[in-house]
C-alpha cells in the first residue's frame, strides 16, 4: 500500500469517525427530545384524568341542581295557581258579603 493510499485511507477513516460522532450526537439530542416530550405527555395525561374527574363531578352536581331548580319552579307555579284561586274565592266572598249586607240594610231600613 502506498503512502497516498494510506493517507487517503486515514482521511476516510477520520471522516467516518466524525460522521459517526455527529450521528451519535444527533441521536442523543433526539433521545433527549423524546424523553422531554414523553414527560410532558405523561403530565398532560395526568392532568386530563384529573380534569375528567372534575368535569364528571361538576356534571353530577349540575344535574342535581337542575333537578332541584325544576322542583322549585313547579312548587312556585303550583303555589301561584293556588294563590290565584284563593284571591278569586276571596273576591267572590267579598261580593257575596257586600250583596248580603246591602240586602240586610234594605231589610233593616224597611223594618
Amino acid at each position: 500500500m502506498s503512502t497516498k493510499q494510506g493517507a487517503a485511507l486515514q482521511n476516510y477513516n477520520n471522516e467516518l469517525v466524525k460522521c459517526l460522532e455527529e450521528l451519535s450526537h444527533r441521536r442523543q439530542k433526539l433521545q433527549k427530545q423524546i424523553q422531554d416530550e414523553e414527560s410532558v405527555k405523561q403530565q398532560l395525561e395526568s392532568q386530563m384524568v384529573k380534569l375528567r374527574q372534575e368535569l364528571d363531578s361538576v356534571e353530577v352536581s349540575l344535574r342535581g341542581k337542575h333537578d332541584t331548580l325544576d322542583k322549585y319552579n313547579a312548587t312556585i307555579a303550583e303555589s301561584e295557581q293556588a294563590y290565584l284561586k284563593i284571591l278569586e274565592s276571596s273576591q267572590v266572598l267579598l261580593n257575596v258579603l257586600k250583596r248580603d249586607a246591602q240586602t240586610l240594610d234594605r231589610t233593616d231600613a224597611q223594618g
